[in-house]
């Protein structure tokens, strides 16, 4: 899964699917068996020192926020079409980049969003500095991005290519 910049968020089919299904769940059974806790901790007595009352609210917060980011997800996913490999770093590109002054220090990662993050790549945000610096850049480029501490640091596009999974 990809930003890109008109705030579409490009899925997998595979990817769609899946978040689809999560919210299906936490819209419909998910809300059930939530409600039913609440109605249980409520009957136990007094809601000011009720622990499972108020654990089973604050489970209802987190879940209705998933739902409400997974609602504004799904409303801007275009499914199915990766960008383009034409050497531009975009979001759904895997990026390799060497740092400036070592040319063998090289990093590879997915330019996309979080929730598309895998263990079997690095993924950084098209919103993080990193991603910020190299987004829009093509293959041979020079890239900047702000470290933590303030300083710049430079960092050279080796390869943009699709993300394939």
């Amino acid at each position: 899964m990809t930003q890109t910049s008109e705030n579409v968020t490009w899925l997998t089919q595979e990817a769609y699917n899946q978040l689809k299904a999560e919210l299906e769940y936490l819209s419909g059974p998910a809300r059930t068996e939530i409600s039913v806790k609440i109605a249980a901790a409520r009957e136990e007595g007094d809601l000011r020192e009720n622990g499972g009352y108020h654990a089973a609210k604050e489970e209802q917060g987190k879940m209705e926020l998933r739902v409400r980011q997974l609602t504004q997800l799904l409303e801007h996913a275009k499914v199915g079409e990766p960008p383009a490999d034409d050497g531009i770093v975009e979001p759904g590109m895997v990026v390799t980049i060497a740092f400036d002054g070592d040319p063998d220090d090289t990093l590879t990662f997915l330019l996309a969003s979080r929730e598309y993050a895998s263990s079997n790549i690095e993924t950084y945000s098209p919103q993080s500095p990193l991603g910020t610096g190299v987004n829009g850049k093509r293959t041979g480029d020079n890239a900047e991005y702000e470290l933590p501490n303030g300083r710049t640091a430079t960092v050279k596009i080796l390869e943009a290519k699709p993300y394939t999974g």
